[in-house]
């Protein structure tokens, strides 16, 4: 605000702050011209995403991707954080009634398992109900199931790069959500691609503990 001259209101932004990005934002848009498709990298402020700054862009963008220091933190990369991300495509007449029922049911279990994170932390879990430990224990392999293993990033994480068509991420994420692979230990989900990938995984791991 002091840059432009003028007086800053709330946080010490411009009180013209949606206007000014609502002008800025108009100029990369799409005309009958041409089209741009810009990605833009914002920065928010102590990770507050209601911050005017990113908030206000927000409101512009047909997609975020949040990266976060606590998924990062636990070694999953890429860091995205599947529920303050967003998709204007993420709707079943785009995406179809699987994809679009698979999603919000990961969200739904994420989102149950961050509720319950508080009283895991101060009571652990035992306190919990046989509900909630599943829930958990599904949220936690859906987690190590959305790391991916990039072939650009496999000198820094030791694993070889993966391509997986979509119907196969979809039937994987599924097949959690229907507790069809709960009997597998949560570090078979890491860093693999497919859901037969998980298996052999967990079978490797298996034989490692009985040999040990």
């Amino acid at each position: 605000s002091a840059l432009l001259g003028r007086i800053p209101s709330a946080v010490g932004y411009q009180p013209t702050l949606a206007t000014d990005m609502g002008t800025m934002q108009e100029r990369i848009t799409t005309t009958k011209k041409g089209s741009i498709t810009s990605v833009q990298a914002i920065y928010v402020p102590a990770d507050d995403l209601t911050d005017p700054a990113p908030a206000t862009t927000f409101a512009h963008l047909d997609a975020t991707t949040v990266l976060s220091r606590g998924i990062a933190e636990l070694g999953i990369y890429p860091a995205v954080d599947p529920l303050d991300s967003t998709s204007r495509i993420m709707d079943a007449n785009v995406v179809g009634t699987e994809h679009y029922k698979v999603a919000r049911g990961v969200q739904k279990i994420l989102q149950d398992y961050k509720s319950l994170q508080d009283i895991i932390a101060i009571l652990g879990m035992d306190e919990l109900s046989e509900e909630d430990k599943l829930t958990v224990s599904r949220a936690r392999k859906i987690q190590r199931f959305l790391s991916q293993p990039f072939q650009v990033a496999e000198v820094f994480t030791g694993h070889p790069g993966k391509l997986v068509p979509l119907s196969q991420t979809i039937e994987g994420f599924k097949s959690i959500l229907l507790g069809e692979v709960d009997n597998l230990p949560e570090a078979a989900f890491y860093m693999v691609g497919n859901l037969d990938e998980v298996k052999e995984k967990a079978k490797i791991i298996a034989a490692e503990s009985s040999n040990a």
